[in-house]
């Protein structure tokens, strides 16, 4: 008996599984030989009736000597027979049934083990030890099963484990930037004793655009936490919006800076009706815009599209700019990750992509991304319609597919 502590910390007795598949198989043999045995007492009493055939008042003669009625001693027969079956069956079904049990006890001991090993590697887990596993070698069966899944459980633990470490790195660093820079202005000026003021205006800009950076950190990293609570369709506002208004809004918030590197905007914007958050899908349009803005060159294209089609409500932005390996498209989505940038000194929070990947997770969508021949990427993000029944669970998918894309003339 195995004794177990509620939450209330009282104490009670219940059997483990060993001994409860134990006694079900004693209960099973135990049960089983009764059987046989009544049906073989039962089976004696019927066919040993020799004096039936002879002729009444026949008698017989014992080993003795003595005379005796045939049915008298046909009686005496079936009684002693029965008698003496139903002494030695309850004998044997009782030493079958010890040794059954003792041996169902030690099968089911044996067969439970690697559920004891994956028990003892559950308690034994811990951040510096996901690399254990139980990696079952016995017979290809439910246990196996169960080792198996559990190791790859343990897989996806320790990959989620690492990316979080990443990410607090990542975003540690990124922070520590614009922080060491503020300090660093701050203390060069206030070291400066013919500082004037200008030397101070020129240090509470930096100051500013340092702080603003941060700021902007944050912001992002909040709207990134937001995104992936509400991932597998669980999102806390489901109203009607249209896609190509985001589009249109993030594109007028840009406008100025699309004018600046005088790029060529081309745009197809039809409805593209959806259930969901607008703050939410106001971000991911916002991010994809600005990211096609930031990474394109003076006199680039820049080309965006709304539309219905099957069923889903289709978001593409593409653009020219730096060179992307096709290899490197999924790491985009990654957090802190920046194409052809390296995190020092770039521009962005690296975190723009990552948001649009959240957003589209938690509205049940899909989001991939094409590499163009000449440079620049083409994004496609696919959310579900208004018209269309709501996913219930889904996961943003970065493929990494060859596509067809191609900016318009």
């Amino acid at each position: 008996m195995t004794v177990y502590a509620t939450r209330r910390e009282q104490m009670r007795l219940r059997p483990t599984l060993r001994l409860r598949l134990t006694l079900l198989n004693g209960i099973l043999l135990v049960g089983a030989g009764a059987i046989l045995v009544l049906l073989a007492w039962l089976l004696v009493g019927d066919a040993l009736h020799p004096a039936d055939e002879l002729q009444g008042g026949t008698q017989v003669v014992l080993s003795d000597g003595s005379r005796l009625d045939a049915l008298t001693w046909q009686t005496q027969l079936v009684d002693r027979a029965s008698q003496e079956l139903l002494v030695k069956g309850l004998i044997a079904l009782f030493a079958i049934g010890i040794i059954g049990i003792a041996g169902a006890y030690a099968v089911a001991g044996r067969a439970l083990r690697p559920l004891h090993h994956v028990t003892a590697t559950a308690r034994r887990l811990g951040e510096e030890t996901l690399d254990q596993r139980i990696r079952y070698s016995g017979a290809d069966d439910e246990v196996a099963e169960l080792a198996r899944t559990f190791d790859a459980m343990l897989d996806r633990l320790a990959g989620a484990f690492e990316s979080q470490k990443r990410f607090v790195a990542n975003a540690s660093h990124e922070l520590r930037t614009p922080l060491a820079v503020m300090r660093t202005e701050i203390d060069v000026t206030l070291s400066d004793d013919e500082a004037d003021v200008a030397e101070y205006r020129r240090m509470a800009k930096v100051v500013r655009n340092a702080s603003e950076r941060a700021n902007g950190l944050v912001d992002a990293l909040l709207v990134l936490a937001r995104s992936e609570a509400q991932s597998g369709r669980r999102l806390v506002r489901k109203v009607p919006a249209d896609l190509a208004t985001s589009v249109y809004n993030a594109l007028s918030a840009v406008k100025a800076e699309a004018e600046r590197l005088k790029l060529d905007v081309t745009t197809d914007l039809q409805a593209a009706n959806v259930v969901g958050d607008p703050s939410l899908l106001d971000r991911l349009a916002g991010n994809l815009i600005e990211n096609a803005i930031r990474y394109n060159h003076l006199m680039g294209k820049l080309w965006l599209r709304t539309a219905n089609v099957d069923g889903q409500a289709r978001l593409v932005v593409g653009n020219t700019g730096y060179e992307v390996d096709p290899g490197d498209v999924p790491g985009l989505f990654e957090p802190f990750r920046r194409g052809g940038w390296e995190r020092t000194g770039s521009r962005g929070s690296g975190l723009g992509l990552s948001i649009v990947r959240a957003v589209c997770d938690a509205h049940g969508g899909t989001v991939s991304a094409i590499a163009q021949p000449g440079g620049g990427l083409e994004v496609t993000v696919s959310l579900p319609a208004a018209d269309t029944t709501p996913v219930v669970a889904a996961s943003a998918t970065v493929p990494q597919t060859k596509g067809l894309g191609v900016a318009p003339g």
